[in-house]
């Protein structure tokens, strides 16, 4: 099968014909529709996740057809469409049977543990506990960010900060992550306002629903603080009810943390190189939640494909460049200088 292939950190990667995966006994093989380019790829092509061994192939959000399943695969067949979290679990231990696979301490992720998804096929294991099926009628485009960058907006949106329509959320940062968290909090019903140091990702926040925008451009966490509470000042003059960090830095943090009204919710997606320090004062004082999101499991997709299938939620507005595989490793090269916030996905077909 084709597949990109690197073998070795950020040398770039290569299409080549390589054997294609045999089945395990509880998961399945999947022949790939299409697949995300995200920027966790580049991390790990780059070097910095300690769960790449070399050579690999990366990719982890994808949508495809079931090729062949596992003897112990019981609740899917051959030929059925899914997608899967990028973060899957054994389906055995206790996270797993709460519905929570997504902290499984042995869990398995496509792109990272093992093989991933930028190849005509990928495995995925455990597929009873993590594969969801998805609807033959519902473009690819529609389908491949929920196994990463709207899972895990959603997950900690709904999920972890219990998002409910009419309430105040403001999104730091307006890449991928920070783009599907707007467009689930406006699906939800609530108000958003959006924070970023570029006027174009600014624009692109506002035509995927963001009421109010502000530019964070030269400003400390206090004063933009202020301007984010300020959007809302008539509403909720004490702040906002949720904050997304979908960024990953000390200033942002410390920013949404002070943006948020009494029991509000400090949502945190963007990972930091160093553990931050964060006003816990004001976090005790105000009764204050700061919620970690990594991923959602298989258990909680239905609400979020509720909200693609009636047309509230639509990831394939998020999508701005289709390739074929070939031109993978150049994207995979220009995502460590791209600040765009759209989405490019990978095309099988092509």
């Amino acid at each position: 099968m084709r597949a990109i292939v690197y073998e070795e950190f950020s040398v770039l990667p290569q299409l080549r014909d390589i054997e294609s995966p045999s089945t395990p006994t509880a998961g399945v093989v999947i022949d790939v529709e299409a697949t995300g380019v995200c920027r966790s790829d580049h991390h790990a092509w780059s070097g910095h996740d300690s769960t790449i061994s070399l050579p690999h192939v990366p990719g982890h959000e994808l949508v495809g057809h079931i090729a062949s399943a596992g003897p112990e695969v019981t609740d899917f067949r051959v030929g059925q469409r899914v997608t899967v979290p990028f973060v899957c679990g054994c389906g055995r231990c206790r996270w797993c049977l709460s519905g929570n696979a997504q902290v499984c301490p042995n869990q398995t992720q496509p792109g990272f543990t093992h093989f991933g998804s930028w190849a005509d096929q990928v495995v995925i294991h455990n597929a009873d506990a993590n594969l969801i099926a998805v609807p033959d009628d519902l473009p690819a485009s529609a389908m491949v960010g929920l196994g990463c960058r709207f899972a895990t907006a959603f997950h900690g949106l709904r999920v972890r900060a219990n998002l409910n329509a009419g309430e105040t959320v403001a999104v730091f940062g307006c890449g991928g992550v920070g783009l599907s968290a707007i467009m689930i909090a406006r699906a939800i019903g609530a108000q958003v306002v959006a924070v970023d140091v570029s006027d174009a990702a600014l624009e692109r926040a506002r035509q995927h629903g963001a009421a109010h925008t502000v530019n964070a451009s030269g400003k400390s966490p206090t004063q933009l603080s202020a301007e984010v509470v300020a959007q809302f000042s008539e509403e909720c003059p004490d702040g906002v009810a949720v904050s997304v960090d979908a960024l990953g830095r000390e200033d942002t943090i410390a920013a949404g943390i002070a943006s948020l009204a009494p029991l509000g919710r400090q949502v945190q997606i963007g990972l930091l190189s160093a553990p931050p320090v964060i006003d816990v004062g004001r976090v005790i004082g105000l009764e204050l939640s700061v919620l970690g999101s990594h991923g959602m499991a298989a258990a909680e997709y239905p609400e979020m494909l509720d909200l693609v299938g009636d047309g509230r939620l639509r990831p394939q507005d998020l999508v701005t460049n289709v390739i074929g595989l070939e031109d993978a490793p150049a994207a995979m090269e220009m995502l460590g200088s791209s600040t765009g916030s759209g989405m490019t996905i990978i095309d099988l077909s092509r």
